[in-house]
């Protein structure tokens, strides 16, 4: 691109940057998010999605949202496969018993639904719907899920009944995730690979406290490698390889969603839940990252919010096309802004970086097998997510009950979608019978009765 086709395109001047600053505000991102391309797969492998093919289709998520991001929207946010998303479709799901192709089905239709709102400009109605406790209480719930996915896959806890995570955690003779036996007791601390899961989680966040760039990453690699030494795992079979090829072949995955299949009541708490989710993930990384880069209006708004919101409606329906879950915008992006990144010039060298990894999946794939090494990086996820708990409203019942039970149910129902519904659905109901109704608004009321569906019809839970 010429000097002035880049200025063109992303008005750098306008917004006070350079194409160095850019360029490495979008690598730092890069660096910062990388571990998606290791932990997304392993996650969506418990759901039967194959490791090689969803790594390759997680690398096509990340490259083409943050390659629309930085085109369409212009801003220094990259797109990729959400956390949270990913194990609500594989762990989340275990209970109804349906397959991964109807998985991505819901996938695609909760982001054609999401592009339905943005089009129709009813974004702010349905985010004001929900109170401030409820979204974060949404964050803590999905944060503690992770961290609990994490201690009991790494067998820092594990079943009081069968006593091993991974044959509590696997079907007989089966690659698919079901619900674990409760109740939890602490792991046998003396295995190597739990000491190895604790080392790994305390240095991950160690890094994570000093602003170590990549740290997440950093810290699975380190732990991996320590786990080699001591005869714990294998080595990459290799560092280059062709994608769309032999076990990277995406023909396994690609276009096997199941679209018919969801679209039934049944399913109506599934599609509400991905929407939601991925939703208010948009939402809040939105405003999160526009407030690192004083990009938020005086209001505190984003301003322009349809155009990021369309990219990751758009990637979220691409996602599920080529066999992955709910892909949006990234709060690491927050990092490369915080390096100067202001425009979307960040993003299309993020989206680069993504797909030059194309080529090198065999040198991360072994890590995707080292539930030591990945699992303490969802309970490093968990911790940063636990922060939201604060902007909770302690004081106040009728807030706090529903966000109560949000967190809860998640967590000890085992089911993202427990909580997300019975959150919303006794938020209005709280407010109705405690004399204080004109808090509520239509769009609460309106989400309150979609999610009891959920239980009027008794649907599997």
């Amino acid at each position: 691109m010429t000097t002035s086709l880049v200025e063109k395109l992303f008005k750098l001047r306008e917004n006070g940057t350079t194409v160095r600053t850019e360029i490495l505000g979008g690598a730092t991102t890069f660096v910062t998010m990388a571990y998606i391309i290791v932990v997304n797969p392993a996650i969506l492998s418990f759901a039967g999605i194959p490791y090689g093919p969803s790594t390759v289709a997680t690398i096509l998520a990340a490259t083409f949202g943050s390659l629309m991001m930085g085109l369409y929207a212009n801003r220094p946010i990259a797109v990729a496969p959400y956390m949270g998303e990913n194990a609500f479709i594989a762990f989340g799901l275990v209970i109804m018993g349906i397959s991964w192709q109807q998985r991505l089905g819901a996938v695609f239709v909760s982001g054609a639904g999401f592009v339905l709102i943005t089009l129709l400009r009813i974004r702010s109605w349905l985010a004001n719907s929900i109170s401030v406790s409820l979204k974060h209480s949404f964050a803590v719930g999905i944060g503690l899920f992770l961290a609990f996915i994490g201690l009991y896959e790494t067998g820092i806890v594990t079943s009081f009944v069968t006593g091993v995570p991974a044959q509590a955690l696997l079907a007989p003779n089966s690659t698919v995730l079901h619900a674990p036996d409760v109740p939890v007791k602490i792991g046998n601390l003396r295995d190597p690979q739990v000491l190895l899961a604790l080392f790994g989680f305390f240095f991950i966040c160690l890094l994570i406290y000093h602003k170590i760039r990549g740290g997440i990453l950093l810290g699975i690699a380190v732990t991996a490698g320590l786990g080699y030494v001591i005869g714990i795992g294998e080595l990459p079979r290799g560092v280059i390889a062709l994608p769309f090829t032999g076990d990277y072949n995406l023909g396994a995955i690609a276009f096997k969603l199941d679209i018919p299949g969801v679209l039934k009541l049944s399913f109506l708490p599934i599609l509400l839940t991905l929407f939601l989710m991925g939703f208010l993930d948009t939402l809040g990384t939105l405003v999160g990252v526009g407030a690192a880069g004083n990009m938020l209006d005086e209001k505190g708004d984003f301003p322009r919010i349809e155009r990021p919101m369309m990219v990751d409606a758009v990637t979220c329906m691409f996602s599920a096309v080529v066999g992955t879950s709910t892909s949006g915008a990234y709060i690491e992006s927050a990092t490369g802004i915080r390096e100067g990144a202001r425009t979307g010039l960040a993003s299309v060298c993020t989206a680069a970086l993504f797909a030059m990894s194309l080529f090198f999946i065999p040198l991360v794939e072994p890590l995707q097998h080292l539930r030591y090494a990945y699992g303490p990086a969802l309970i490093a996820v968990g911790v940063m997510m636990l922060g939201s708990v604060t902007k909770i409203d302690f004081n106040d019942l009728t807030e706090l009950v529903p966000a109560f039970a949000t967190i809860v149910m998640m967590v000890f129902t085992y089911n993202i979608a427990n909580g997300l519904t019975a959150g919303l659905v006794l938020y209005p109901l709280f407010k109705l019978f405690s004399g204080r109704i004109k808090e509520l608004t239509w769009g609460s009321v309106v989400l309150g009765l979609l999610c009891s569906i959920y239980y009027i019809f008794g649907l599997p839970h």
